[in-house]
């Protein structure tokens, strides 16, 4: 049970990244409420955003195991067990102490628990999930850093206790992003134990690429076989040529302005001591949302 819980506290963090990498999209990792799955149907196609939630899934309970075996809330593990005598790095030597994460038991129990579901199963999905778990699994360790105190006449750095230390999750975040950028498209080789890449012009995926089947839908409209949630009432800015853009988000649809009056903290002054004190500001700004697809268009797709 308290296994579990670490879980799905890293569960929590996982989506939360999965939303900020992609809420300036179409697909913005939206999560559908009373759905076991989280995210409903757009998990089935074998696409690239299904590759980029296996993988940044795995990715999140390797992250949470280790920093509860670090705060002692598991039975199973503590700090790492092999971090112990003396080491050395560029700087020079230095004495282990502290408590380094123990990174190697959450990538042991995530493997064990994240593709427990895949190995049963012998076919290319399977495939495709595992690799991109593995993806996941290891974009976390390659974060790791090297954190020391320096012990010595006042403050210089004559002996150093250093242990390591997982980074903040969002450097995994953007880093699983851009493997989402360059996902490689492959097909199942004909022994079926492997990939081949589906366009001969691309080159072979590695162990850190993630790899995805299907083409993505447009994710434009509501379409409920293929998890699509549209885009119609989404935020979008006027100015941007980018995928936040109303262009793009709006896939051509166009959109509605309302002005909005918000009330923001101002002209903050500090006061000895110890209070800031602000004053209260007005401002009138433009809020653009998509428009809804016109009503026999958005019938076609659902």
């Amino acid at each position: 049970p308290d296994i579990m819980q670490s879980v799905g506290e890293g569960a929590k963090e996982w989506i939360r990244e999965c939303q900020h990498q992609f809420r300036h999209h179409r697909w913005n990792c939206s999560t559908l409420d009373r759905d076991h799955t989280v995210f409903g149907r757009v998990m089935l196609r074998s696409s690239r955003e299904a590759a980029f939630v296996y993988a940044i899934s795995s990715a999140g309970v390797v992250y949470a195991i280790p920093r509860a075996c670090s705060q002692g809330d598991l039975k199973a593990c503590s700090c790492d067990p092999l971090k112990r005598g003396r080491s050395k790095d560029e700087r020079g030597e230095f004495d282990w102490g502290g408590c380094s994460d123990n990174i190697n038991y959450g990538i042991r129990f995530a493997k064990a628990f994240v593709d427990a579901k895949e190995k049963k199963v012998k076919d290319a999905r399977a495939l495709m999930n595992l690799h991109n778990n593995r993806c996941g699994r290891m974009a976390v360790k390659r974060f790791l850093k090297l954190e020391c105190k320096c012990h010595g006449v006042s403050g210089s750095c004559t002996l150093r206790t250093c242990w390591l230390a997982m980074s903040d999750f969002r450097k995994t975040g953007d880093y699983l992003r851009k493997k989402y950028n360059g996902a490689i498209q492959v097909t199942m080789n004909q022994d079926g134990t492997g990939f081949t890449v589906a366009n001969k012009n691309f080159r072979k995926p590695t162990k850190t690429d993630l790899v995805y089947f299907e083409n993505s839908p447009d994710y434009c409209v509501m379409d409920k076989s293929a998890g699509s949630l549209g885009t119609a009432g989404r935020v979008c800015s006027k100015m941007s040529r980018g995928t936040d853009g109303c262009e793009v988000m709006c896939c051509g649809r166009g959109y509605d302005t309302t002005r909005v009056t918000r009330v923001t903290k101002c002209e903050c002054k500090f006061h000895w001591c110890c209070a800031v004190r602000c004053k209260e500001c007005e401002d009138t700004v433009d809020v653009h949302t998509c428009k809804a697809p016109k009503r026999a268009e958005w019938l076609d797709q659902t």
